[in-house]
């Protein structure tokens, strides 16, 4: 179909559609006239649907919660998929109670779940979530499967959170998970300065880990 026609069906405008071309993310070609031709992509009979997922872990991220749902929809756009749902949820990747995630992946109906990095979905159990959907003929896609992003911490606090209402009570869990996380973030940053006067240093100690 001609580039026009694909950045309708894709809801963007033509100019993004062309630099997607130009980038090298659409399997397309141009003709003697100029004119850009994207090939159909072949679905495979497995692939439904396609669904994305974002998630963050608190209220204050709601921006970088909508950067990531664009930055989705643009990977799908470019990849030629037609989503079918689109689910973002603030939680901890810890929490295993997520309504919107649970719809998605109990729909037999999405063949494709797109995410951004692997923790987005879940922190633990990834490859278990994996391997069931591909049991059932279904996949999830990462844009970025090795890289991961900054929110380990807020998740992190969250155990501690749990753990210490059992052992303080629910009272002063809150208050306790939150001077370790300020004793976590001190110790990061004064690991970030020791590497920038020594990075040699900083990099011995990565090897050895």
């Amino acid at each position: 179909m001609r580039l026009s026609a694909y950045a309708k069906k894709m809801g963007v405008s033509y100019k993004t559609a062309f630099r997607w071309w130009q980038a090298g993310k659409l399997d397309a070609y141009q003709l003697d006239t100029g004119t850009v031709i994207v090939r159909e992509p072949a679905q495979p009979q497995e692939a439904l649907g396609v669904a994305l997922y974002a998630r963050v872990s608190s209220a204050d991220q709601k921006e970088d919660l909508e950067r990531q749902v664009q930055r989705l929809k643009e990977y799908a756009a470019s990849h030629g998929y037609q989503v079918k749902k689109i689910a973002n949820e603030i939680a901890s990747g810890l929490n295993d109670s997520r309504p919107k995630l649970m719809k998605i992946l109990t729909d037999a109906s999405i063949g494709i779940i797109v995410i951004e990095h692997r923790d987005r979905l879940t922190r633990f159990g990834f490859n278990y979530i994996e391997q069931l959907l591909k049991m059932q003929g279904r996949k999830l896609e990462v844009m970025y499967p090795s890289d991961t992003d900054n929110n380990l911490v807020d998740d992190f606090v969250a155990v501690i959170t749990s753990m210490a209402a059992r052992i303080y009570g629910r009272r002063n869990s809150k208050r306790r998970a939150e001077q370790v996380k300020k004793c976590i973030e001190c110790a990061m940053q004064e690991e970030d300065a020791s590497q920038e006067l020594n990075p040699l240093e900083g990099d011995e100690l990565a090897e050895q880990r």
